[in-house]
Formats: C-alpha cells, structure tokens, sequence
C-alpha cells in the first residue's frame, strides 16, 4: 500500500512526542517496519515510487514484434495504427481489434527509446521592430453567410514577430493584389514600417527559378516593387518549412479560434454585408492587440513611419472589346456592354472586382474570377442580339452562363423535350430577356409555378401568369372656394391716402 506524505508527517512528529515508533506507526496507520525505515532515515524520500521493470501480464506481441521492428527501422514515418492493420491481415490469430491501443503505446515507446532522432526546433530570439510575417489561411470552416448566401473567403494576415500585434484583411485568392491589400492594410493600421517581411512560398510572391534551381523560388516583380517601394527587405522561409514562418502560422489558427468565439457569443454567422463582416474582424484583431500594447509600443519606437504614399490596389491594363461583346484580363474572359464592341477599354483588376472604364467614365463593375473559373458572362449584356439570332445560342461557347439559375436550366430542358431546337431557343431567349428588363426574381417565380402546375414554360404562359400591375386613381377633395380669402386679399392692399 503506498505511503503517502501525510502519514509521513504524523509518523514524525508523533514519533518526536513520545519516542516510540511502534505508536507512533499505529497513529499515522502504517506497518511499523515502515515507520522505522523513515524514521531512521535521516532525510526520508516523499511518496518514493519504485519503477516496476517487469510485465504482469504476457506479451501479447512477443511472437511479431521483432517482425514489426524490422518494418519500424525500415519505414520510421510508419504509423502503428497501419502497421497494426497489416499484421492483423498477417497474423488474424494473434492480434486482435481491442490491441489497438496497446500496440501503439509500444511503438510509442520504442521510437522515443530506439526510434530515429527527431527533428529539433531552435526557439528564436526576436528583436522589435524587424520582423512582419504575412500569410493567407482560409476561413471557410466558419461558416460565414453574407444576407444568408455562403461566403467563401481567405484573409490576408500579418503579423509582427516581436510583439505578435496582428493585422488581416478579406481576399478571395492567394494573388499578389490580395498580397499588396493586406500588407498595406497592415501598414497602414501601424502608420509603421518593419525592416524585413517574411513569406511563404506563396505565388502571390515568388515563381519558379527552374528546373536546375526547383528547390529554391525567385521573387516576382512586382512584389520587389512593392517591397522596394517601402523600403523593406523581402525574405522567404525554406520550402517546405512552415515552422520557420511559425509566428504567423500558429496566429492564424489562435484568430481563427477567437473569431469562432466571437460568432458563438454574437449569436449567428450571418452579416448584412461584406463591409459589416470586415468590421467585426478587424474588431476581432483590435480587441486581441490591446493585450499587445507593451511589446508594441517597444517596435514602433524603433520601426520607420509610414510615410510614403500607399500603392495603387488595382492592376490596369488596356484592352480592346472583341465582336463577342467580351475583354480577356489576366487570361479570364468577361462581358461588356455591347455598345463597346471595337473600343479600346481601361481595366482595373482588383482583389474582388474588375471594373472597366471608357472615355474615364465606369461602365461596368464585374466580381473577379477565381482561379477555377474562366469566364463570366452577364446575359444581359449580350441577350438582345441572342434573340435577334437564336441559332447562335444552341453552340454559344458560355452557353451554361445564360443559365443564371437551377430554375431557368430547368425551363430550358423542359422547352427542349415539348419543342423544337429552334423554337426551345426561341422561348426561352425570349424569357430571359424578360428576366433582363424586369427582375430575374419575379421570372423564376412565374417559372416555378409553371413548373410546379406541369405546364411547359412557353413565352406565351409566361405572360399569362406575369403580375399586373394593379393602378389605383387616387382620390381628389373637391375644391372649395371661401370668398373671404379674397377679401382678406384685397384689405391687405388697401393704401390709406
């Protein structure tokens, strides 16, 4: 039975009462040789524990293990959860599913006494005011929703080594305008400039040297411009290497975890709009930075201010509207207005948006595509000269863009089964340009109906079943003249000779 520190302390000074260790040992409730062993002890060793070096019990691997060695010293990446699996299908009389836990605590205990040297991390020590690390980690897990539509996003997030004040902004892809917005973001909120920025290996930064250099990537262009245009000296981990960029590596899932609190104690994951969702993030960081302000205010005694001007968040090119009423911008395919076909356009890509302008006048913001998609064709762009020429639609290259909903698809394959190509074309152009002078969403109730009745969506139905507007004459009060107004009138002009 194990002796703990209290009885000790009885056995003790009961023993310096009276003197005897027999009484002394029944009133701390111990066997009397125990007692003398402490009492005799001139320093006596609290709760000593003996290491039990031998097995109650027999080993239920003894038979394999040496074969799962050799496997271990082989393969040392090996988990034991697949090696238990495959000496399972081997030996099916020997191991069984409620080992599991035990074997693995085997192998546990061979890497950490024979297993390979693991790999040792070298804390690092940072001085104020040198380094800021930028990553982008994605939020998609969280569940955000814009007016009840999902929101798939990444931020943008920097973050000072030193003091670990951090900084993020909303962006859609790992490009180098989401790169330049959210370092500037983050400039721009310090009103400070580090000496160094660190960055993974990200595209948004580096490219590809070759293939006699594959392990190393060179800086783009532009983001030395950027770099040079702050004055600060651009570095990038080690391929592969995620824990030298372990500041903001471990940062991003602490943010992450602190905006999952936030939603819990708001109550609900959706915003009214994307600039109430950036608000509630950038509070998120600001009430995390106040816990920083120390260790902050140490770097910006020695960092650099701001004080050159912010660089342009937007890419501009010139480009020519083709007779498919489209531009090409960072090789994605987007629609204009057809009145521009054969104009020379300026283009503004932004992180988010496309916007083109002509004669310096904007004519068209589009939402910029992501990386999985090439093209965006609005219909109603282009939905005039469709119905002026329906057999052009059949074959039209972004023919699945003129489907903005699962509804409008579905009227289509229904026309397509009652009509002829032609004529399936026909009506539901013919519809579609309804959706673009009126509301797409009083269209897609009128198809639904339709579709919920059984009944083909032909133009004529459409319009059958298309709300009227309902006018109401609005009721006049009859006019009624009081003479004494006019009199009053008259009194008033009245001049006393």
């Amino acid at each position: 039975m194990m002796v703990t520190e209290q009885q000790i302390r009885k056995l003790l000074m009961e023993h310096t009462k009276s003197g005897h260790i027999g009484m002394a040992a029944m009133k701390a409730g111990m066997n009397r040789k125990t007692a003398a062993k402490y009492v005799n002890d001139g320093q006596p060793t609290m709760n000593e524990e003996v290491t039990r070096g031998w097995r109650t019990r027999e080993d239920p691997f003894q038979g394999c293990w040496d074969e799962a060695e050799k496997l271990l010293k082989a393969t040392p990446e090996l988990e034991g959860r697949a090696l238990f699996d495959w000496l399972s299908e081997k030996h099916p009389d020997v191991f069984q599913t409620g080992q599991l836990r035990t074997f693995q605590r085997r192998v546990k205990q061979w890497r950490a006494q024979r297993g390979p040297d693991k790999e040792v991390y070298f804390v690092q020590d940072h001085q104020p005011g040198v380094r800021m690390s930028t990553d982008f980690t994605c939020m998609n897990k969280l569940a955000i929703t814009i007016r009840r539509e999902p929101f798939d996003h990444l931020v943008c997030h920097s973050v000072l080594s030193y003091s670990n004040w951090e900084w993020v902004a909303i962006c859609q892809s790992e490009s180098f305008l989401a790169l330049r917005k959210g370092v500037q973001a983050a400039l721009l909120r310090l009103g400070h400039i580090p000496v160094e920025h660190w960055t993974d290996h990200t595209t948004a930064a580096t490219h590809e040297l070759g293939a006699e250099e594959s392990a190393r990537r060179g800086f783009n262009k532009s983001y030395l411009e950027m770099m040079a245009h702050f004055g600060v000296n651009p570095h990038t981990i080690g391929p592969n290497k995620p824990n030298e960029n372990g500041d903001v590596e471990s940062e991003n899932g602490i943010f992450k975890r602190r905006v999952e609190q936030h939603l819990l104690l708001r109550g609900s994951r959706d915003f009214e709009s994307h600039e109430a969702y950036r608000g509630f993030l950038e509070e998120v960081a600001h009430k995390a930075n106040r816990l920083k302000q120390k260790r902050l205010e140490e770097e910006l005694a020695v960092m650099r201010p701001l004080e050159v001007a912010l660089m342009p968040e937007f890419v501009e090119e010139e480009t020519w509207v083709s007779r498919g009423s489209t531009i090409q911008s960072a090789k994605k395919v987007y629609s204009v207005p057809s009145r521009l076909i054969g104009e020379a356009v300026r283009v503004r890509r932004y992180d988010e948006t496309v916007e083109v302008y002509y004669g310096g006048q904007l004519q068209v913001v589009m939402p910029r595509l992501p990386e999985s998609k090439t093209h965006f064709i609005n219909y109603r762009h282009i939905i005039e000269w469709l119905v002026r020429k329906p057999g052009a639609f059949a074959q039209y290259r972004f023919r699945e863009d003129l489907f903005p909903s699962v509804t409008f698809r579905r009227a289509y394959d229904q026309l397509c089964k009652n009509c002829s190509p032609r004529m399936a074309a026909q009506e539901y152009l013919r519809i579609l340009r309804q959706a673009a002078r009126t509301m797409e969403s009083e269209v897609e109730r009128v198809l639904t109906e339709l579709e919920q009745r059984g009944l083909v969506p032909r133009w004529h139905l459409v319009q059958e079943f298309w709300p009227t507007a309902s006018e109401s004459v609005p009721e006049l009060q009859p006019l009624t003249v009081t003479l004494k107004e006019y009199d009053a009138l008259l009194q008033a002009g009245e001049v006393t000779p």
